[in-house]
């Protein structure tokens, strides 16, 4: 990825969590927030709910693909986390696609701004 780095420090998801701003659609979870840096950091979780360890690795497979097709459309300075939702390794790489492409992404630099 071009302008992130992975996001593991357990302190920046929980800060996230309690700070972000949240985007919710049926299949994603996305907390956002600046963190004036150069450079974006992503992080990516898929809880037990989304079911057994093969789901939950398909889960965060389209998530990394999806943030990879739509990287130089984020703003940058950002920390994110996306959270997978239960129906997420059900759905075909295209729906989830066209929704960050076209609605989460404007919903992300509306945030980012306020």
């Amino acid at each position: 990825m071009l302008y992130t780095e992975i996001l593991n420090n357990n302190k920046i998801f929980l800060l996230l969590y309690k700070k972000g701003k949240p985007i919710i659609s049926k299949w994603l979870v996305i907390y956002v927030r600046k963190n004036n840096l150069s450079y974006n950091r992503l992080g990516i979780t898929a809880g037990k709910k989304v079911g057994n360890a093969v789901r939950r690795n398909r889960a965060k497979r389209i998530i990394r693909q999806i943030y990879r097709e739509n990287e130089l459309k984020m703003p940058i300075g950002i920390d994110i986390v996306i959270v997978a939702r239960n129906c997420l390794p059900d759905t075909k790489l295209g729906i989830v696609n066209n929704y960050l492409s076209n609605r989460a992404i404007r919903e992300i630099v509306k945030a980012v701004e306020n």
